[in-house]
Formats: structure tokens, C-alpha cells, sequence
């Protein structure tokens, strides 16, 4: 792997890593709403998050696969 595909890498990961961070926050609060800590509505709306954030990575990941499959190719 060459330093600029390595870069490059780094750069997919961290943005994959976002929408990872903001599931897992979104998650804690559906747990706290869940135990009664904070009100339903807000568990919804996490859970709404959750799910605009796992689509967030699954484009981020695509994105990834389709560069790196284009750089095997040359």
C-alpha cells in the first residue's frame, strides 16, 4: 500500500467513523430514555438519528469500496 492509498484509507475511516460516534451517542440515550431517564419522544427521535447515521456509514463505506476497487484496477 502506498502512502497516498494509505491516506486515503484514513480519511474513509475517519469519515466512517462519525456517523459510527453518533449511533453509539444516540444509542446511550435511547437506553436512558428506555429507564425512564429522559422523555420517550427523545428516544425516537435517537432512534431516527441511529438510522440516518447507519445510512451515513453505509455511503461512506460504498464510497470507499468503489475508490479502492478503482485503485486495484490501475
Amino acid at each position: 500500500m502506498t502512502s497516498d492509498e494509505f491516506s486515503q484509507l484514513s480519511v474513509f475511516v475517519h469519515d466512517a467513523r462519525k456517523p459510527l460516534n453518533r449511533i453509539s451517542m444516540q444509542a446511550e440515550l435511547v437506553k436512558m430514555a428506555l429507564n425512564g431517564d429522559v422523555p420517550p419522544e427523545k428516544a425516537l427521535t435517537a432512534l431516527d438519528k441511529i438510522i440516518s447515521s447507519a445510512k451515513d456509514c453505509s455511503h461512506t463505506l460504498t464510497e470507499m469500496t468503489s475508490e479502492l476497487g478503482e485503485n486495484v484496477s490501475e
